[in-house]
């Protein structure tokens, strides 16, 4: 170590100095105003040039140096020291947090070339008197896209809450919500709160699973740790939502008590009883009944309730109390999403099979009659004033007019005629446009199962639960694998040249639902006893023609 004095001119800066956002102007004016007065007080800490130079390369004191040629100086102190092993970094760090704190983005860059050096994590964190976590909590900035770090690096930083989420994002993910959320010129503040806010994903965490970790092994959830949480509580999660949850559901069904259900939530996070249930808040009694379900954040949860005592004797009475407990499946074999897909890929199959399948005349006007029962159609005449159903009916009945304006056709335009009606009428897609049972009574009539598109592929498999996925093996080579994703990526791989109908998108309709709605749909006779008119309504009805209407129309249905 060796005191000389120097031009503060031919001092070289180090290129990798720890301390790179700028200071402030205050600061820079402080210090050159102190220069002038006294000088530089604390000596420069330089070291000599390697690769043949004569200089000396500043380890400590880039802005001592840079004031000191601006107030004109000749010479000032330095301490010639010798070259570190790791090129001063881990020195020139310690200095620069000694005389003022760095910047996170600086201090994140400066371990990052700690690292570089073979500087371990504990070694820096012994070095800087700080601990393991903080500093794998600064090396998440390397997720953070590099235009992001230069608008931090200003100092302008999000909060700890919005670093966190910002740094949990891909690049690709940040890219986009900064491309909305840049500062501009006339307003150069970031908005840090939208953009964490763009990035953010529900977590769910590993302290609120039941499971254990081969359940969590079979969901695929890979668990990932938030650095940025208390130190003493487990922060690891998932933004896998649907694994968690039905990782949650499978743990239940397999832990379920001998008199327990698996139940749902209300809209305001509490369970969801059997009707005339009574909810236990005391000690359950062995006659009680446990229910199991899942709250807002994913967490098991678990109640007790009572049922109304049946006024039996003996084993019936138990047998009754069970059987009054019905509860909703916990968990569909297919999703919402899946369901509104297959309505999707029904439907375009109906259409497909009404444009091009072989239909006999008689079956496409029966068709027709019941594609106008489906309970998406409403045709009004006009009477009651409402106009707004039925609007792309009339172009259909336009091709039955000729260039005159005659009401003239074959038999070919009203074949076609009627394949578009039915077309226009006929749906399975979910919500106002469902037509219901009819349009499962119509695809099995013509064979619409065979236009069914190949439902094998990523988006429709993701659809559904791991016991139906595993269903869907069945007849191939496929074995279910102990992960989920694994075998919806066989499955996909399999049917990728084949083709994969699930068996809920079968034109098939259920024979229970079908009696009811016959029974429902069909006219009812008139009893003896009804034909009476004590109030002489039927003579009002034959003195206004409205018998004579409806016999008329029974003849000419007949």
């Amino acid at each position: 170590m060796e005191l000389k004095f120097v031009d503060p001119r031919s001092l070289k800066d180090n290129p990798d100095k720890a301390r790179r956002s700028k200071s402030s102007p205050q600061a820079d004016a402080l210090l050159l105003a102190t220069i002038k007065a006294i000088g530089v007080v604390e000596p420069l800490i330089v070291f000599a040039e390697a690769d043949g130079g004569n200089g000396f390369v500043i380890d400590q004191g880039h802005r001592r140096a840079k004031q000191a040629i601006v107030a004109g100086l000749d010479e000032i102190a330095v301490l010639v020291v010798p070259r570190a092993e790791d090129g001063g970094a881990m020195r020139s760090l310690a200095t620069s947090i000694t005389h003022e704190q760095l910047n996170p983005v600086d201090l994140w860059r400066a371990i990052e070339r700690l690292v570089a050096l073979n500087w371990t994590e504990e070694s820096i964190a012994i070095a800087l008197a700080q601990s393991v976590r903080q500093i794998k909590k600064l090396r998440l900035l390397a997720n953070v896209l590099p235009a992001m770090l230069d608008a931090m690096a200003k100092g302008d930083m999000p909060n700890e809450q919005q670093l966190r989420t910002i740094a949990a994002a891909s690049l690709d993910e940040q890219k986009e919500v900064w491309k909305a959320n840049k500062p501009s010129k006339g307003d150069p503040q970031v908005s840090w709160w939208s953009v964490a806010n763009g990035l953010t994903k529900r977590r769910m965490y590993a302290r609120d699973a039941s499971f254990g970790d081969e359940l969590a092994q079979a969901y695929g959830i890979a668990w990932v740790e938030d650095l940025f949480a208390p130190a003493d509580q487990d922060s690891r999660y998932t933004t896998d939502v649907e694994a968690f949850l039905g990782a949650q559901q499978e743990w239940m069904t397999q832990n379920l008590p001998k008199k327990g259900v698996i139940t749902e939530s209300t809209t305001y996070g509490e369970v969801k009883l059997p009707p005339k249930a009574e909810r236990v808040y005391g000690t359950p009694k062995k006659s009680d009944h446990t229910a199991m379900y899942l709250d807002r954040e994913g967490k098991v949860k678990t109640v007790h309730f009572r049922m109304p005592e049946v006024r039996k004797k003996g084993k019936a009475a138990d047998t009754a109390d069970d059987a009054a407990i019905v509860m909703p499946k916990s968990r569909p074999d297919v999703t919402r999403k899946g369901i509104e897909m297959i309505g999707d890929i029904r439907t375009d199959a109906l259409h497909e099979a009404l444009s091009r399948a072989p239909i006999e005349d008689d079956m496409l006007l029966a068709l027709l009659v019941l594609a106008f029962a489906g309970q998406n159609v409403r045709v009004d005449s006009g009477a009651g004033g409402d106009h707004g159903f039925g609007r792309r009916m009339p172009r259909h009945a336009a091709t039955l007019f000729d260039a005159e304006g005659k009401f003239a056709f074959d038999a070919e335009t009203l074949r076609i005629a009627a394949r578009g009606v039915l077309i226009d009428a006929l749906s399975s897609r979910e919500g106002m446009s469902k037509s219901g049972l009819v349009a499962l009574v119509a695809g099995e009539a013509i064979g619409a199962g065979g236009f069914l598109a190949n439902m094998g592929t990523e988006d429709f498999l993701s659809c559904l639960s791991r016991p139906a996925l595993e269903s869907s093996c069945a007849n191939t080579p496929v074995l279910p694998r102990a992960r989920v994703k694994d075998t919806r990526a066989a499955l996909v791989e399999h049917f990728k040249e084949g083709r994969f109908v699930h068996p809920a998108a079968l034109f098939a309709p259920d024979a229970t639902s079908l009696t009811e709605w016959l029974a429902k749909s069909a006219v009812a006779e008139v009893d003896d006893d009804d034909s009476v008119d004590p109030e002489g309504l039927d003579d009002e009805k034959q003195s206004s023609g409205e018998g004579e209407f409806e016999e008329g129309y029974r003849e000419a249905a007949e």
